[in-house]
């Protein structure tokens, strides 16, 4: 039997439907999973009389199925389980094999695992998957990272089985170890962000505005043939008009508590670790967890009985608002994807990884959930300045926000006279505005750490670099100052 070009090992959905993508563009792919009854129902199911794809009942017999270089893909669950297998394949592998995870592990997992493979003569790849079930099989995004040397032996299968955009696969080399899982794991953080966004305009059109279903639904449609075309708005306008069988809305039943697994959160842990403000991120993350304080939330509800001020104008400007509406969601996805990739900047400082930012725009263009339009303008952006610090810095996107702002600004002083939450775009107001500003407030924070905890300060008519110390209460407030190495 002819040996297979790589081998799978795990088939839960994801596992399965790229076993089935990879077979589709001519690759053999051996499977094999821990429990026999799931690769049994796999091949009696989606991949019978499938001749590429061939099923193994015990790792030793999948490995001496694969042609060499092996090459692996691990679709199991992240964490300890990883672990677990990396473990039993090593001794069962020779030099120069390749281990693949394509699971949502965590990026100081995957320097970890690249070190390890690596001293034991193996390469590794932690590449992130994006796109769900539907991307697995028809095409999803793909970050990869890791060992270079595995590289050039995975492309052809990776680049073949990824979503296209103009003709361009939406996967590429990252960088070293653990780079290909953290721009995964930024991806995510902007898909929360992303989501809670619309869903904050979602709440303003319901509660305030009083538009309905159907025209909510419309609104979403025609924002998806503009400058917000993308996928997350594109399911919104069909989510919004889904009924179910007895004729009501599908998203009114469903109760808003809203559920997350980690990869947020890491995001915004790790922003806090390198300093970098992920203020918008964070708050999609923190408001999924108040979402989920439902028991509370309807207790304060009728402590508080705050009810939304509805809108009594006319249509010519109830049409007015949904236009802010549009430049103000576009504005704060400009601001997401600002601080997304000021995190990656500096992760690479703090990694000596290099990235390729324009071509991880290029990748995230199709098969991941925040693929959209937008991300052109990205890769435009970084081709004009490589070294470019921020996206608000970018003349493109300097212009978009200035012709916005107004929008953001009237959106978000209707939502607090209306009563509407809307944190995500409070945030990304909050940030452009201190991004933007030449001076802010920290000279006095400066002097309250250094009057109760002599933390000293810089000067502004002092060299950089160089600290001072007041004694602020032993002189009756006269200044006693001094120089001192920080």
């Amino acid at each position: 039997m002819k040996l297979a070009d790589i081998g799978l090992v795990g088939l839960a959905v994801m596992g399965a439907n790229l076993a089935l993508n990879m077979s589709s563009h001519g690759f053999d792919v051996a499977v094999f999973n821990r429990t026999p009854s799931a690769t049994d129902a796999f091949m009696e199911g989606a991949a019978k009389g499938n001749d590429k794809i061939h099923p193994y009942y015990e790792l030793e017999d999948l490995i001496a199925g694969l042609a060499k270089p092996r090459k692996i893909f691990l679709m199991i669950k992240a964490g300890e389980p990883v672990d677990n297998m990396i473990a039993k394949l090593i001794p069962m592998l020779d030099k120069e094999d390749i281990i693949i995870d394509g699971g949502n592990s965590h990026y100081p997992d995957t320097i970890r695992r690249t070190k390890l493979c690596e001293e034991n003569g193996l390469l590794y790849i932690g590449t992130g998957v994006s796109g769900g079930e539907e991307g697995a099989l028809n095409g999803p995004s793909m970050m990869p990272g890791g060992s270079p040397a595995a590289w050039p032996y995975v492309k052809p299968i990776f680049q073949a089985i990824a979503a296209k955009a103009d003709g361009n696969p939406c996967c590429d080399w990252v960088g070293e170890d653990g780079a290909g899982h953290f721009v995964k794991m930024v991806h995510n953080g902007i898909e929360y962000g992303d989501m809670q966004l619309i869903c904050e305009v979602f709440q303003l059109m319901r509660d305030s505005l009083n538009i309905d279903y159907d025209r909510m639904g419309r609104i979403f449609a025609q924002w998806n043939t503009r400058k917000l075309d993308s996928y997350l708005v594109k399911i919104t306008s069909e989510i919004l008009a889904y009924k179910t069988e007895d004729g009501e809305r599908t998203v009114e039943k469903i109760l808003d508590c809203a559920g997350q697994k980690g990869t947020g959160k890491w995001t915004g842990i790790e922003a806090l670790d390198e300093g970098v403000p992920l203020t918008l991120i964070t708050e999609a993350v923190y408001a999924r967890c108040l979402s989920s304080e439902k028991d509370e939330r309807v207790a304060a509800s009728k402590l508080y009985n705050i009810v939304p001020e509805l809108f009594t104008g006319n249509e010519k400007e109830l049409r007015t608002i949904v236009d802010d509406l549009e430049n103000a969601l576009y504005a704060c996805k400009i601001i997401s994807y600002a601080q997304g990739y000021a995190l990656m900047r500096q992760a690479a400082i703090a990694h000596n990884w290099n990235l390729n930012y324009g071509g991880i725009a290029l990748m995230w263009r199709g098969g991941c959930i925040i693929r959209s339009v937008f991300l052109g303008k990205i890769k435009e952006a970084f081709d004009r300045n490589p070294d470019l610090t921020n996206l608000l810095c970018d003349p493109y996107f300097a212009e978009e926000m200035k012709n916005a702002l107004p929008s953001l600004k009237r959106i978000l002083c209707r939502a607090i006279e209306a009563g509407i939450p809307m944190p995500a775009f409070s945030a990304a107001l909050s940030y452009f505005q201190g991004y933007t500003t030449e001076n802010l407030p920290a000279n006095l924070l400066q002097a309250q750490r250094d009057y109760f905890g002599a933390h000293t300060y810089e000067r502004t008519d002092a060299p950089r670099g160089e600290h001072f110390h007041t004694d602020w209460s032993g002189h009756g407030g006269k200044t006693v100052s001094g120089t001192y190495n920080a």
